[in-house]
């Protein structure tokens, strides 16, 4: 946001150090004479600036925000006629050419060259310069003509005739800042509509994953507790041991589960602490296969991404009277980290639900992982495959 600003104030210093510079150049033939700061001296420079700079700013800060933008169009329009009119009435422009130094010399050079066309020639010519003319002034001379600066009976310089003339170049001129002016303020308008639909989408996102996280937290721990109420019914001796696996549980889901990535190592850390206590409640029927390869120190990943999969399992994977095997495997590699499980389907009852931990992982996959996972399920009624692939 600052990085636009400040684009922005460059791109608006550049753009008025330019238009200060045209009259220079167009005006008084370049930098080559003194007659430059003659110019940039001139009250009458200064109002031409001045007036559309004002007029540009005020129509961009506030005419189009407060009129134009809330679709008061007629009282917009009667506030641009009004300065329009203004424009008119001061003729910037017109005041600007007749008093800058290279049109005052052209004047002056004009009005030398009519006076030597007028002078008479030969013996006449002292009396012509002693009485003022011979036989008074010609039909076709106009004395005006004699001096610029002479002025008509409505007191302006018949060479521009500003009561006269309109100032065409100043209202063009007018008329080009007022369009861009209103370019550049639907432009931001645009840009910051975008912004706070971008903010808002962001939050929403944020809110969203805030709520599917604290869905998973409960129903995790909910599901862990569950195991050892089973071990202290059944008068396990590994009951102390659970609850203190269950303790680097919840310490890792207190602490660390709040950002948005952890350590990998971490992750596989409170993995393997939710499967040695699911392992306390197995008979030896069921067989539970975990294999990481790579190099997991240098990854990091999502919290409880993966053990919503790893519930499933063991939830719908072990059977009582049948033999079952769990098979789990973790491969870290340079920009990917790929989880795959299976396991045997054993309770039918539950084929076409995949359970609330592995939908709200699909919603939190897309929110963290746009664009950069592949999360392939297959459930064929006997057997249930994961393939989740995440990449860096």
């Amino acid at each position: 946001m600052h990085r636009f600003r400040a684009t922005s104030y460059v791109i608006h210093a550049a753009g008025w150090l330019l238009f200060l510079i045209f009259p220079v150049l167009f005006l008084n033939n370049g930098f080559k004479t003194g007659g430059t700061w003659v110019l940039l001296g001139s009250s009458f420079y200064w109002l031409f600036c001045l007036t559309y700079m004002v007029l540009f700013y005020f129509n961009l800060g506030y005419l189009i925000p407060e009129f134009l933008l809330k679709k008061k169009y007629i009282h917009y329009s009667v506030i641009i006629l009004f300065l329009l009119g203004l424009v008119y009435f001061l003729q910037p422009f017109d005041k600007l050419l007749a008093h800058n130094p290279r049109v005052q010399s052209e004047l002056q050079a004009i009005a030398a060259a009519q006076q030597s066309a007028l002078k008479p020639v030969g013996p006449a010519t002292d009396s012509m310069l002693n009485n003022g003319r011979l036989f008074g002034p010609l039909p076709h001379q106009d004395l005006r003509m004699q001096d610029p600066y002479v002025k008509t009976g409505s007191g302006i310089s018949p060479l521009l005739e500003h009561s006269r003339n309109i100032d065409t170049i100043s209202l063009v001129i007018f008329a080009l800042l007022t369009a861009l002016s209103i370019a550049i303020g639907t432009t931001q308008q645009w840009q910051t509509t975008e912004q706070k639909v971008v903010k808002a989408e962001a939050e929403k996102a944020n809110a969203e994953l805030s709520f599917l996280k604290a869905q998973i937290n409960p129903h995790f721990l909910f599901n862990t507790l569950n195991n050892i109420y089973t071990l202290s019914v059944t008068g396990s001796a590994h009951t102390s041991e659970s609850i203190m696996k269950l303790s680097n549980i919840m310490r890792y889901v207190t602490d660390e589960v709040s950002e948005d990535f952890v350590w990998l190592q971490n992750e596989l850390n409170c993995l393997n602490d939710y499967i040695d206590l699911q392992r306390l409640r197995l008979g030896k029927k069921t067989q539970v296969n975990f294999a990481v390869k790579g190099n997991v120190l240098k990854h990091k990943i999502a919290p409880l991404i993966l053990i919503p999969f790893v519930e499933n399992m063991f939830k719908y994977g072990i059977s009582k009277q049948e033999e079952s095997v769990l098979n789990m495997e973790l491969i870290a590699e340079a920009d990917t980290i790929t989880f795959f499980c299976e396991n045997r389907i054993f309770k039918t009852a539950s084929t076409e639900r995949t359970g609330v931990g592995i939908a709200n992982t699909r919603q939190r996959l897309e929110f963290i992982y746009p664009s950069k996972h592949l999360l392939n399920i297959d459930n064929d009624g006997q057997t249930f495959r994961v393939k989740l692939t995440l990449h860096s």
